[in-house]
């Protein structure tokens, strides 16, 4: 896996490829795209019929949802783009189980993901597997036909000489593709109609009324065939590729505000077998990598390793939380004397590094050169003070009480609990 950071208006994101095996145990190719904070929410991305990852609206929709705060894979389907593969040999259903397999390594390597978007019939492919994830709670589709078998209209012309023949290679968008006719078979039999009636996720229709493709009546359909919660939003111009900047962007906006009604459940402590007490933190493994949940009574987390460690960075890692602590607990303390003794402290600011120094002086240090854990604790303060008062505000802030914490933590007593307890977080 290859990662990278990049900025865009200021903005800074890591891209890294993703890949990984199928049912069929051929590799796919994916891009994972991480927001520099911890994510709102992981998102999986399935593309239009023949196209690739890499197609510009995808890219567009991709990385605003990034600029907006969530993590979003997207990838090619078996024989498309950078994947491998024969696409003669896929079909609708594969494309279904393509998307499996990206949600249990997503599931696997990060976190598993709570949005699904698909465009085109990659739409439809996100109905069908929607159901068959539990993690998932919003379903997004861009420009879908209501049936699979509708993308038969784009092989028209050719459909008798396919049924005759078994195989024909087609021209679509420019290119030259093999059609089986089993790919004809399957997308006929393929029905969305159950699973937009099981859904039981929030449902978003995003469509062109000038879309020629895919006519809009077929939004329509899928929207008439869900149960609520189901929006609909109209692109007014845009056309089915959204080839259009502010087309891709308007979507990635409204999405974004959209979804949050049903992803801010996350952000809240679930419920738990195991009653999470005032003062105590519980950590809970998310993946077999170092991504974990982090929860107090009232509130959760995720913790993580950066990605040239080995981890996703969906959070920060065990050293940040620590220096977190120390940085916190320093600015609350300094603010509350600063409030309770009228001192005009208009603003503070913390930062704290970690280093670990050679001390060659030490009196309890077994060898010289031995190495020593330090904090590094910089304050700066904004506001009319005097020298008395800033040096009495950094006395204060040697007393705060992680501060004393660290000083006087003598020992960590570890315990081993035989039973394991099941944390049962929703």
């Amino acid at each position: 896996m290859l990662g990278l950071c990049y900025h865009s208006k200021g903005f800074t994101m890591s891209r890294q490829k993703f890949t990984f095996k199928n049912a069929q145990d051929i590799h796919l190719s994916g891009l994972i795209e991480l927001p520099e904070s911890a994510p709102r929410g992981m998102a999986l991305f399935a593309h239009c019929f023949t196209c690739g990852k890499d197609i510009t609206s995808a890219s567009r929709i991709c990385r605003a949802l990034t600029q907006k705060g969530f993590a979003v894979l997207r990838f090619d389907f078996t024989g498309l783009g950078n994947s491998d593969g024969d696409f003669s040999n896929t079909n609708f259903s594969t494309n279904v189980e393509d998307l499996m397999a990206a949600a249990q390594h997503l599931e696997a390597k990060y976190v598993a993901p709570s949005l699904l978007i698909g465009h085109s019939l990659g739409g439809a492919a996100v109905i069908a597997a929607a159901s068959l994830l539990p993690s998932v709670k919003a379903v997004v589709t861009i420009g879908a036909p209501s049936h699979p078998g509708h993308v038969i209209r784009q092989l028209e012309s050719a459909v008798p000489d396919i049924e005759k023949a078994g195989e024909v290679e087609v021209s679509l968008a420019g290119r030259p593709f093999k059609i089986k006719k089993q790919f004809l078979e399957d997308v006929t039999h393929a029905k969305l109609t159950h699973h937009l009636e099981t859904l039981n996720k929030a449902l978003l229709i995003f469509h062109s009324p000038i879309d020629t493709i895919v006519p809009i009546d077929e939004a329509a359909k899928i929207y008439q065939s869900a149960n609520h919660p189901k929006s609909f939003i109209t692109l007014d111009s845009a056309d089915h590729l959204l080839s259009q900047k502010e087309d891709a962007e308007y979507v990635a906006n409204t999405l974004s505000a959209w979804v949050a009604r049903y992803l801010s459940v996350e952000d809240k402590a679930p419920a738990s077998s195991h009653t999470v007490e005032t003062g105590q933190v519980l950590v809970n493994e998310k993946n077999h990598q170092f991504l974990r949940e982090v929860f107090t009574d009232d509130h959760k987390w995720m913790a993580d390793e950066p990605i040239k460690m080995g981890g996703g960075n969906i959070g920060p890692d065990p050293y940040e939380h620590l220096l977190a602590a120390l940085g916190t607990c320093t600015s609350m303390t300094v603010r509350m004397y600063a409030n309770r003794k009228s001192i005009p402290l208009e603003d503070i600011r913390v930062t704290v590094k970690h280093q670990r120094e050679h001390l060659s002086d030490c009196e309890n240090c077994e060898n010289e050169g031995s190495l020593m854990d330090v904090l590094h604790r910089e304050i700066s303060f904004k506001g009319d003070l005097s020298p008395e008062q800033k040096h009495k505000l950094i006395e204060i802030a040697n007393k705060c009480p992680v501060h004393k914490t660290l000083l006087n933590l003598g020992d960590i007593k570890t315990q081993l609990v035989e039973e394991f307890i099941e944390s049962r977080v929703q």
